[in-house]
């Protein structure tokens, strides 16, 4: 089912950079600067976009570091970042509110503290409303990690939520954690439900997806469209050699403390920081970033207010 041609496979000489600035992991424990108000979070998106990042993903953390979907903390963030004098293309996540924790008893049905299950519609509230140019689309079931907790997105409701952001003009940028997640991506373009081109974003290295191998990403490539644009990433100390190995693989990179928290070993990050270290490495090997203005350009995206 190969359907990429040659010539997407060559090196990507023009690269835009994305930078996801908290994330939603237990990482606030970690790393006592994380981003996690909502002017934390929106400086850390700027000082990215600063030093040279074209796109912030976004997730949104109360006070105390916890994740959260709370629509009034994602309109702050958005608010602070639109009303800057900084360009940067917003990217807002989607994935809150598919966690289930399965029931560790006898029966199974007795879902566990961490279970947190929206309907589709709220889970993409935050795009409907504040209408940012990308939203993220997880695009499959997963084991996320070694927990009883798994991350459900069924097929119905991904075509929901695909037909639902065409509508309202934000680009779905489809998260595939494993190949299944890729090749489901790719029927949602196949049946019309995602504008040229299509946005993928490849995640490696996240238990118990896809490893990050190069192996693993030239399978994920073999199965995307050939219109598709993609970018891809590994986590923790992989995230560096991922930098190199999406832009020698035709892609377009991205870093952020939501995907590794260090700069050297023992040595913290800040967001800023690791977009720095991440363009050296593109300009290392004979590659340029591009603008936010050059990226909306490429993706064809609709940029509302």
């Amino acid at each position: 089912m190969i359907q990429r041609d040659e010539k997407n496979l060559l090196m990507n000489r023009k690269v835009f950079l994305s930078c996801a600035v908290t994330g939603s992991g237990d990482t606030a424990s970690r790393h006592p600067d994380l981003p996690k108000t909502p002017e934390e979070i929106a400086k850390a998106a700027i000082d990215a976009a600063k030093a040279g990042a074209a796109i912030a993903h976004i997730h949104v953390r109360e006070n105390d570091g916890k994740p959260s979907r709370r629509l009034e903390l994602y309109k702050e963030v958005v608010d602070r970042i639109r009303s800057s004098d900084t360009d940067v293309i917003l990217n807002l996540t989607t994935g809150m509110g598919g966690d289930l924790d399965i029931g560790q008893g006898e029966n199974p049905l007795e879902f566990g503290p961490l279970t947190d299950m929206a309907n589709v519609m709220e889970r993409i509230a935050n795009a409907e409303q504040f209408l940012p140019e990308i939203c993220t689309l997880d695009c499959g079931t997963l084991n996320f990690g070694d927990s009883s907790v798994i991350t459900v997105n069924t097929p119905n409701d991904l075509r929901k939520a695909a037909k639902r952001l065409k509508e309202i003009g934000v680009k779905p940028e489809i998260e595939a954690f494993d190949l299944g997640n890729m090749w489901f991506g790719s029927q949602l373009y196949k049946e019309g439900l995602l504008n040229d081109p299509p946005m993928f974003q490849l995640c490696l290295g996240i238990p118990w997806g896809a490893p990050a191998t190069s192996l693993a990403m030239q399978a994920m490539i073999d199965i995307m469209p050939k219109e598709a644009v993609w970018s891809g990433f590994a986590i923790s100390r992989n995230e560096m050699p991922y930098v190199a190995q999406t832009v020698v693989m035709g892609g377009n990179p991205r870093v952020g403390l939501e995907d590794n928290l260090y700069l050297s070993k023992g040595k913290l990050a800040t967001n800023a920081q690791l977009v720095e270290k991440a363009i050296r490495i593109i300009q290392d090997l004979g590659a340029t970033t591009m603008t936010p203005t050059e990226t909306r350009e490429k993706l064809k995206l609709v940029k509302h207010k």
